[in-house]
C-alpha cells in the first residue's frame, strides 16, 4: 500500500553518504533536493555544503539541484557551487525528473535522487523509476510545531522499517563511521 512512498535508503544526512561508494554501485548523476535537504529551509549554501559539492563532482558524478523553489533562490543557494538545475518543479509531478535526466543526459539506472520529503521528493521519484535516498530533514527543532505531512510521513516510516523487502535496497551507501 506505501510501497510508492518507500525510499530505497533512508539515511540521517547527505553527510552520511559515501558517494565513492554510489559511484562503484554505477550511479554517475545525483539529483538533490535543497531545503531541508541540503540546508535548512531557506537557507544559503554552507561551505561543507560547498565543499561536499566538490568532492562529488572530483568522484566523476554529476550533479543537479531539482527544485520546488524559484529560480531567484536557486541561484542564491548555488553562488559557490557549480551545478545544474531545475526550479520551479512542481514535484512529485515527474516532468521535472524526466527533464532532469535528459539534462544530465542519463537514463534513470544511472542517477539517484536525494532529497527529504516523501510525499514529494521520494513519491517524484518512485513515479519515475529513479532509485532514491531519503535524508532526514532539517530545520525543525524542539517545540516547533511540525506539520500534518511530516506526522503522516512518520507513519510511512513506521510502515517501511518494517518491510524488510524494501528497506536498505541500495545495500552498503554509508560512509565507514556511520555503519
Amino acid at each position: 500500500m506505501f510501497k510508492a512512498f518507500y525510499p530505497f535508503a533512508y539515511v540521517e544526512s547527505i553527510f552520511s553518504i559515501d558517494y565513492k561508494k554510489l559511484f562503484n554501485k554505477g550511479y554517475r548523476g545525483i539529483v538533490f533536493d535543497i531545503d531541508n535537504t541540503l540546508v535548512p529551509h531557506g537557507a544559503d549554501s554552507t561551505k561543507e555544503t560547498d565543499e561536499l559539492f566538490r568532492n562529488i563532482q572530483k568522484i566523476g558524478l554529476k550533479t543537479l539541484l531539482l527544485s520546488n523553489n524559484d529560480e531567484e533562490r536557486i541561484r542564491r543557494f548555488i553562488k559557490n557551487i557549480d551545478s545544474l538545475y531545475i526550479c520551479d518543479a512542481d514535484k512529485p509531478k515527474t516532468d521535472g525528473y524526466y527533464k532532469a535526466l535528459e539534462m544530465l543526459n542519463m537514463e534513470k539506472e544511472r542517477v539517484i535522487y536525494i532529497g527529504d520529503q516523501i510525499f514529494t521528493d521520494i513519491y517524484g521519484a518512485n513515479k519515475c523509476g529513479i532509485d532514491n535516498i531519503l535524508v532526514k530533514y532539517i530545520g525543525y527543532y524542539d517545540g516547533e510545531k511540525i506539520g500534518i505531512k511530516r506526522n503522516l510521513e512518520k507513519i510511512v516510516l513506521k510502515f517501511y522499517g518494517i518491510n524488510k523487502a524494501c528497506k536498505n535496497r541500495l545495500g552498503d551507501i554509508l560512509k565507514e563511521e556511520e555503519i
